[in-house]
């Protein structure tokens, strides 16, 4: 008989950008946005981030982190291993990709409402640290095309933040 591939990935391909928080949870963030279907991951230094690297030693947590990945895939029966790169926090995202930016601003859309007024296939979502983006790192987002959105009225951790919004966005 023959065998036919069962697509698992999400129909939008989300992108992480995250600030990265505290070191073991990186790990943790990693393997449960992997399941829930992430198409990349991208972990940046913010001014508030508390883990910072840089050279050989960032190249080292890349290649753990994408060995974490593969991991996670394997174990969540996805098709496609997820790459986890380093690059520039404001790296511009392809065309046509909607940008969105985890803000606590009093004026920012809710998540599903700025990506369902959207039929965009792909989403970059930034999130940053413990503490969030800085004043002057959500202003040059903005500049950057981000649109501020909100998860609800709860304050979300580092961790969890971004899970929320790729559930959101992807399921």
């Amino acid at each position: 008989g023959t065998r036919h591939a069962l697509e698992r990935e999400a129909t939008r391909a989300v992108h992480l950008v995250l600030g990265m928080p505290a070191n073991d949870r990186m790990d943790w963030l990693v393997e449960k946005a992997t399941e829930l279907g992430v198409a990349s991951v991208q972990p940046v230094v913010t001014e508030r981030s508390v883990l910072r690297l840089s050279g050989e030693r960032a190249q080292k947590k890349r290649e753990h982190w994408q060995a974490v990945a593969v991991a996670a895939c394997e174990q969540s029966g996805r098709n496609r291993v997820p790459p986890v790169h380093l690059a520039d926090w404001l790296a511009q995202p392809p065309d046509g990709t909607l940008r969105l930016l985890l803000s606590l601003r009093p004026d920012a859309t809710a998540c599903r409402q700025a990506a369902s007024a959207q039929v965009a296939l792909a989403v970059t979502f930034l999130s940053g640290p413990e503490g969030g983006l800085s004043p002057t790192e959500e202003a040059a987002a903005i500049a950057a095309g981000f649109a501020p959105v909100t998860l609800g009225p709860r304050v979300l951790r580092a961790e969890t933040a971004p899970l929320a919004a790729l559930a959101a966005l992807t399921l």
